[in-house]
């Protein structure tokens, strides 16, 4: 007698097996995931999934237990001309890196070791030829008045930019915390005013948090988007409020936030960040990774058409 656990095992496998069909027919498009919604896949099986499967491009948010990628061994000293070799091999590049950096602490010294990790981050992003070193602005900080805490975490950001200039590599604040609002993001990009520094936007966070429709972030916020994380979910009693679910299939427009990229001119990669590591509850990466390179690639044929 086939168990649940068998059946619905069995299920994720055909699920898996026709994705892969679909997508390895496609032409491949400017297609990208996280690592993040892969903890437990090595840096081999991210690479050769994402090739498998269509993808151009995967961005790096932890290596297996390693949140720090310039401690992942495959990622360190002479071991960069190999992983580059090996992401060239499968037609791969590195999109982002994303370090944890926040940069909304006020005390010097723990403000001085978010920054330190930020360019140990821009020299990995440097060594890898990767375009994109992601950091939070992340909290406002109790008792600090809001233009102080946008100019902090502007300062900031230009500080970096500066450091990242002489490698061509650019920070990217995300939108991300308390800082999914365009007016408070496009103040802190305007005051930063750096050549270096600019926005990934988290479209999924802009719209469930900020509570914007996606044509009103593009239309506010397009001339400093650089890298994008896109994701759906539905309401749900847990902490947060929200529960993750397949591309498409929940409320937030996926396909609109596709749309007003295409419609700006947007040139980056359209980057899917399944939450895995911080929800393991959530379909795994096999599953999701590839039902949204099938997704989204229709949702990007379709506006590129129109």
């Amino acid at each position: 007698m086939t168990t649940r656990r068998e059946f619905l095992g069995t299920s994720a496998a055909l699920l898996v097996a026709r994705y892969t069909r679909l997508v390895s027919s496609q032409a491949r498009l400017p297609l990208g995931f996280s690592t993040l919604g892969c903890p437990q896949w090595s840096w081999s099986q991210i690479l050769d999934f994402a090739a498998a499967h269509g993808y151009a491009a995967v961005e790096l948010r932890g290596i297996l237990k390693e949140l720090d990628l310039t401690k992942v061994p495959e990622l360190t000293g002479e071991h960069v001309s190999e992983a580059k070799r090996q992401l060239a091999a499968r037609g791969l590049v590195v999109s982002c890196l994303g370090a944890s950096a926040h940069m909304h602490e006020m005390d010097p010294v723990k403000h001085a070791a978010q920054l330190d990790e930020a360019r140990r981050f821009i020299d990995l992003a440097d060594a890898l030829g990767a375009p994109y070193v992601r950091v939070f602005g992340n909290e406002y900080v109790a008792g600090v008045p809001r233009a102080e805490m946008l100019a902090h975490i502007a300062g900031a950001l230009r500080e970096l930019g500066d450091y990242a200039r002489r490698t061509g590599v650019t920070v990217v604040i995300e939108s991300h915390g308390d800082f999914t609002d365009s007016p408070a993001l496009l103040d802190i990009l305007t005051k930063a005013d750096s050549p270096n520094v600019a926005l990934l936007w988290d479209a999924h966070h802009t719209f469930v948090s900020g509570k914007e429709e996606p044509e009103d972030t593009v239309r506010q916020l397009g001339r400093y988007i650089r890298h994008v994380h896109l994701k759906d979910s539905v309401p749900a009693a847990t902490e947060g409020g929200r529960r993750y679910v397949l591309t498409g299939t929940g409320q937030v427009p996926v396909k609109r936030q596709i749309e007003a990229l295409v419609k700006l001119g947007y040139r980056g990669y359209y980057n899917f960040e399944w939450e895995k590591r911080w929800h393991p509850e959530i379909e795994e990466p096999e599953v999701a990774f590839a039902q949204f390179a099938e997704v989204a690639a229709g949702y990007l044929r379709e506006a590129r058409r129109e």
